[in-house]
């Protein structure tokens, strides 16, 4: 799988986002629609573990980085099933992927981890990566591939309720970077690991992954000061949803704005009926049994022709509760206290350059230690390939004590 269809996947992963619901219960309740019977392993307890990041239970697993294992690199390669704090505050179970190469660590002091934040999957619980990897179908296997040759752990989210019970709260800024965060806790609590809790901590994401990293290192240092966060790479930051959603309204990743739409209306128990026509309700519940593969299913389609007053999606975002709700998911107002390197792309057709860009200035506005990098790779999938290559640098360095030069002065 070459890295242009990688970031092509990525792109899909990221902005499928946005329908709406027949009847949506509580941001944990079971999803409308119905789902084949998922595997044991994502069942949660009863009763939860008292700490963010303590693992449930964990179990090795087949690591595929293509469909026939043409490489690999992961000696320990295992699902975890862990404890984290959803937007509510309420303890849920997620699922994610610990990952150890077989190469040993040569840098100063321990093994670093990097909690790597995915891109848009879909929105059923098969499209889970700690699925996904299995079955060498997990397009961030490629993203991945670098950090792994380089002797760094990776530990990935799958998400609140992607995998798990309940609807996936796709784009839920607050959920997707404690999810984040407590990957990497679990990790450093795994066993036969080598990690401990005092190893290094990066964190990555590109498109969806972008906003998840970003919210992750905006929440670091009150979720989870005890994590020896040293910088982040966050690539094509979602970090307005108004502005993403008018960008994507009837074009080909149309289904993105769907995914968001659905994903927060369950974080925020807001029943969306009232406001679709038949159309959008079955357009609503097909995007919940959908992963990203499906993203042409719903290409071109305009949201005013699924809506119960032909008014398009950016319209309903600007009246309450959905302003509020939108203006929440809103990256950018919290000073990050590490180092961090934002890319984008100017020729991104999926996230606006100037959404990316606006996020950077309002960091740097702040006090943070920002490098903001453009590139002209062609589109939103072709940004990805510019992230992978400056990232392995910028972690070397960071891992190493060196300073960023910030160039906020040019943002």
């Amino acid at each position: 799988m070459s890295l242009v269809r990688r970031a092509s996947t990525t792109l899909a992963a990221l902005l499928t986002a946005a329908s709406a619901v027949v009847a949506i219960g509580t941001p944990t309740a079971t999803a409308v629609v119905p789902e084949p019977p998922r595997p044991a392993f994502y069942e949660a307890p009863a009763v939860l573990p008292g700490a963010n990041g303590a693992v449930i239970r964990s179990e090795k697993m087949t690591f595929l980085l293509d469909p026939l294992d043409a490489t690999s690199l992961v000696r320990n390669a295992q699902r975890v099933l862990y404890r984290t704090t959803n937007r509510t505050g309420e303890a849920i179970a997620v699922s994610g992927t610990v990952l150890v190469p077989t190469s040993p660590w040569i840098g100063l002091g321990t093994r670093p981890v990097i909690g790597y934040a995915p891109g848009t999957q879909g929105m059923a619980d098969r499209c889970a990566p700690s699925r996904q990897f299995s079955e060498g179908i997990e397009y961030e296997g490629v993203g991945i591939e670098g950090l792994l040759q380089r002797g760094y752990a990776v530990a990935m989210p799958d998400y609140e309720g992607l995998g798990t019970v309940g609807i996936h709260t796709y784009m839920d800024r607050v959920s997707q970077g404690r999810a984040t965060l407590d990957v990497v806790r679990a990790a450093q609590r795994l066993s036969g690991t080598g990690l401990t809790t005092s190893s290094p901590v990066g964190i990555m994401g590109y498109s969806q992954g972008g906003g998840a990293a970003a919210s992750a290192v905006e929440l670091a240092p009150t979720y989870a000061p005890d994590l020896r966060v040293k910088g982040a790479v966050v690539g094509a930051v979602p970090a307005d949803l108004a502005q993403v959603a008018g960008a994507l309204d009837g074009g080909l990743y149309s289904a993105f704005a769907y995914f968001a739409l659905r994903g927060l209306s369950a974080s925020y128990d807001v029943d969306l009926s009232p406001y679709l026509n038949d159309r959008g309700r079955a357009v609503s519940d097909q995007v919940e049994t959908e992963c990203v593969f499906d993203l042409l299913n719903h290409a071109f389609v305009k949201s005013s022709t699924l809506s119960a007053s032909g008014r398009p999606m950016s319209e309903l975002m600007a009246v309450e509760p959905f302003r509020s709700i939108v203006e929440a998911q809103r990256i950018g107002t919290v000073r990050p206290t590490v180092p961090v390197l934002v890319t984008h792309s100017a020729l991104d057709d999926v996230i606006p350059y100037a959404v990316g860009k606006q996020m950077a200035r309002s960091w740097c506005g702040k006090g943070a230690n920002v490098r903001f990098s453009t590139n002209v790779a062609p589109g939103h999938v072709g940004g990805i390939v510019p992230q992978t290559v400056e990232a392995l640098p910028f972690f070397e360095a960071r891992f190493a004590g060196l300073p960023q030069v910030s160039n906020c002065w040019l943002i």
